[in-house]
Parts: C-alpha cells; structure tokens; sequence
C-alpha cells in the first residue's frame, strides 16, 4: 500500500480530452464548494493564470484542517460510489435484454460501487455533515447519477476512461493528506485511530489502525480503480472479457487481478491481456 504513486495516463485520443475535461470541470466547481485550498505550486499558479492570485480560497495557501478533508473526503465518495452501479446495472440489463453473458464485467463494477459506500460509511464515523453538506451532495448526486447513466449508454469507454481520470485525483488527494500528517500539520489524527467498521472491512491489524493506515488502504482502493478503469476503458465493450477475472495460460507473468501485486496505474493495454 505505501508503494502507491500519482499516476496520470496520457490523452491520446478526442475521447480521452473529453474525459478528462470533464474532470478538470467536476474538480474545478467541487474545490470550490468543499473549500478546498492545498497550498501547492499548481494551485498557485492555475490561480494567478485565472486571475484569482489574491482569493485565498481553493487558490490560496489556507492551510486543510482535518475537517476540511474529511468534508472533501465525504463528498468525493459520495459521488465516486455511482459510477460502477451504473455502469453494473445498465451491463446488467444489456445482459437481460440480449439474453446472453456479461463477460465478468458486472460483478467487478458492483465491486467497485460497494467498495466505495464503505469509503464514505466510515468517514461517516468521522465527521456527520451538516445540513448545507447534505444539499450539495444531494444535488450533485442527482446530476452526476442522472447525467453518467445517460453517458454510459451512449459512450462507456469514454465513462471509464472519466471513471479513470476521477480515480487520479483520489489518489492524488489521499497521498496529499498522507503528507499533511507526516509533516504533522494535521495533529488530532497522528493518534486518531480508525473506526472500528473500518478495522473489519480492510481486517486492519493490531498496531496499523491509526489514521494514516486508514487513509493508506483507501488510496490503495482508489488506485485499483483506477487501473481498472483505465484497463476497461481500453476494451471492446461488447464483446472483451473482463481481464481482472479472467484466467491466465501462465500465471506466473504479470497480468490483471483483484489484488495490487501487479497494479498497473494507468492501465493495460487491450494488447497485453486480450
């Protein structure tokens, strides 16, 4: 779990720029209403490009407390837990309604749905939103839910590859909350520990429970959703199966799993695994 890295996959197509774009956009609008302000050099200077250098908000070099991530953290898991049962309940009808296999796709995608629930559950236990919290999520589930159903029927590669991109910028929060309690600016977690539905989930042992271990496995989750993703993303979407369930002529070369033994951060190419 420590060895997990920031990733960014390249664009290489028009369908990649849309994806990404739209991350940029859904970024841009949720650092502003969740108060989000890491004082990085990026923000810095996409702030004095937007002409926003002297606004000490998402720009600004306001330092993140330990509510102010956890607000960021209950928001981004409230959204990130829609798109895999959306994209697993419309497979699941394209299933039904064609009257043939869904080639593994769909229980990896509810994985990934149920998996992200208990993200925010236990943040949960951390920080109970308030009312204002609450209405925002509800409008930004309603748009996102709506909006990615409508999206995946029309262009799933391009939903996975945003799916993909949206999975980066976890990853890329998470590693920049680890860092604010390794250099102790966020001290009421250095020896917070973790609630116990998390120590079940992730079956956390004695001794690793503060925190820090529990922002480490859900980097770790974020990560593989990112490399599935983008592996996805990659595929013929009607007719590949699904690679990270699938079984392997020779197991012993690096190939898909549920596992991060072989986690590729910007995904497999259809090439290395069809």
């Amino acid at each position: 779990m420590r060895d997990i890295k920031v990733a960014h996959r390249e664009t290489k197509n028009w369908k990649d720029w849309i994806a990404i774009a739209m991350v940029r956009l859904f970024r841009f609008g949720s650092d502003i209403a969740m108060g989000y302000s890491h004082p990085t050099e990026e923000g810095r200077q996409r702030g004095s490009w937007l002409g926003l250098k002297k606004i000490k908000s998402w720009v600004g070099p306001s330092p993140m407390t330990e509510r102010k991530w956890l607000i960021r953290f209950l928001f981004l898991e409230s959204v990130a837990g829609v798109p895999g049962m959306v994209a697993g309940s419309v497979r699941h009808l394209h299933s039904l309604r064609r009257l043939n296999r869904d080639n593994g796709w769909i229980e990896t995608l509810l994985e990934e749905a149920y998996n992200e629930r208990m993200h925010l559950l236990t943040f949960m236990k951390l920080a109970e939103p308030g009312w204002f919290m609450k209405i925002i999520i509800i409008g930004a589930q309603g748009v996102f839910y709506n909006g990615f159903f409508l999206s995946y029927l029309l262009a799933p590669r391009i939903c996975h590859r945003f799916v993909g991109y949206l999975e980066e910028e976890a990853v890329l929060t998470y590693t920049r909350a680890i860092e604010d309690i390794e250099a102790g600016k966020l001290p009421k977690w250095e020896k917070l520990q973790a609630p116990e539905i998390a120590v079940r989930y992730w079956n956390m042992p004695e001794g690793h429970r503060t925190m820090k271990d529990l922002i480490l496995y859900v980097r770790a989750d974020e990560a593989k959703h990112r490399e599935v993703n983008h592996t996805l993303g990659n595929l013929q979407q009607k007719i590949d199966p699904n690679p990270f369930v699938s079984e392997y002529e020779d197991p012993s070369k690096p190939h898909p799993s549920k596992g991060i033994e072989n986690i590729k951060p910007t995904g497999w190419e259809r090439k290395e695994v069809i």
